[in-house]
């Protein structure tokens, strides 16, 4: 097993998705100077589908809905997609897909701490 060493990289892109395994994961590209290597893929968050899915956080969750909501794997995907809100003067209470009947309601969601 080789040791740990400390070098600079510069952060060349980093992304949150959902593709891989239908997790929330995270990583960042790290440019070393000629060559890269990947950082992450810890796993952020299991949702509903999952045996062992529970709430236990609440960043994770509002990630990955807003993602299955508006239907991309990828955080940069979000630009330019079109969702349904539920909406008054004072604010967004809900996203909601365009076609499905889908909502996200961080108030209901976090509010119940939901484990199901």
């Amino acid at each position: 097993m080789s040791e740990s060493e400390i070098k600079n990289a510069v952060i060349k892109s980093a992304r949150i998705d959902i593709e891989d395994h239908g997790l929330l994961t995270a990583w960042l590209d790290l440019d070393y100077g000629g060559t890269g290597q990947g950082f992450g893929g810890w796993s952020l968050y299991l949702p509903k589908s999952f045996a062992h899915h529970k709430m236990e956080s609440v960043a994770g969750h509002f990630l990955y809905r807003l993602m299955e909501v508006a239907g991309v794997g990828r955080w940069d995907q979000l630009s330019g997609k079109t969702v349904r809100v539920k909406a008054s003067h004072s604010g967004v209470q809900a996203i909601g897909h365009i076609v499905k009947d889908d909502w996200f309601c961080p108030k209901d969601d976090f509010s119940a701490k939901a484990d199901d």
